[in-house]
């Protein structure tokens, strides 16, 4: 699947988007992608949205294998 990043996401993981085999749930893949780029990307990580294919998914739901799964922190602004 494509991760993309956004914002503070991609500043904290070091990369604008990667890829990473799947099917997955997205709880899984948080666990993966935190493990894989460190504590301050989990910290962050915590506190982002996750949209597959834009729709926001809870942790449980399983992204397939050929999706794009966008990294979304807060924003703020108007």
């Amino acid at each position: 699947m494509r991760i993309r990043y956004f914002a503070g996401a991609a500043d904290a993981a070091g990369r604008r988007e990667q890829t990473v085999d799947g099917p997955m749930s997205l709880g899984a893949l948080r666990a993966a992608l935190a493990d894989e780029h460190g504590p301050e990307f989990a910290a962050v990580l915590r506190r982002c949205s996750l949209m597959v294919d834009g729709s926001r998914l809870d942790d449980d739901a399983v992204a397939a294998g050929d999706c794009t799964v966008d990294v979304l922190p807060p924003f703020a602004g108007g």
